[in-house]
């Protein structure tokens, strides 16, 4: 079982998570009001001076030039799309891959999906032949793209998306140490994601990772 932690906001953080054993560990460059967002400029810290572990950015951008800058400014191992829901369209999200293939040899591509009801699936269906990952999420009009909603969501419809594409697929939204273990046993997801509730949160409405509970969590998704 993959495990994926966001959002990482700084090297010595990312180095505390990686020891914990954990497989991903996202962050989220930007400056547009994200949850843990951080500058460019230490997002590529943290995936030139972290060892080990897969660097996952996000991008909630509907403009391929702009995605382009990111990733060639940060180089992540996996680019993670998450704005809104079609804003980039197949042709869009191709013409991406093929404009990152000059560079980099073909940066993976995680598509997140919102999980609101079985349309989700033919969304995955549709974004299956572009995608090499799928992220399984909650939405919430409370943050811009897919995601960071601290919310779980109908994981039957998950598993239809499971059983039914050829890529691996990591299931998130609202997944903490508690639920991880039904959450696996209903959807049998390639990986599984945290955020909100890995989180602890400061006096100033900030947060940072609590390792005790990325612990639990990774013990919890990954021992049977």
């Amino acid at each position: 079982m993959i495990v994926q932690i966001y959002t990482l906001q700084s090297v010595e953080e990312a180095i505390e998570v990686i020891s914990v054993g954990v497989d991903n560990i996202g962050i989220t460059p930007a400056s547009i009001g994200l949850p843990g967002e951080i500058s460019y400029e230490t997002a590529k810290d943290i995936c030139k001076k972290v060892e080990g572990g897969t660097k996952v950015a996000l991008s909630v951008s509907s403009n391929i030039d702009e995605i382009i800058e990111m990733v060639m400014f940060v180089c992540p191992d996996v680019l993670h799309l998450c704005g809104e829901p079609g804003e980039l369209n197949v042709n869009a999200v191709r013409s991406l891959k093929e404009r990152l293939q000059k560079f980099n040899k073909g940066l993976p591509i995680m598509q997140a999906i919102s999980v609101d009801d079985m349309s989700a699936l033919d969304f995955a269906k549709e974004y299956e032949e572009i995608s090499d990952f799928f992220i399984l999420d909650t939405s919430t009009t409370a943050v811009q793209g897919v995601g960071a909603s601290g919310n779980v969501h109908d994981w039957n419809v998950s598993k239809a998306i499971v059983d039914s594409v050829d890529i691996p697929v990591i299931l998130a939204g609202g997944l903490s140490a508690e639920n991880i273990k039904e959450a696996i046993s209903i959807v049998h997801p390639w990986g599984v994601d945290s955020l909100t509730h890995t989180n602890k949160f400061l006096k100033d409405g900030s947060f940072i990772k609590d390792i005790e509970k990325v612990r639990e969590f990774y013990i919890n998704a990954t021992v049977k």
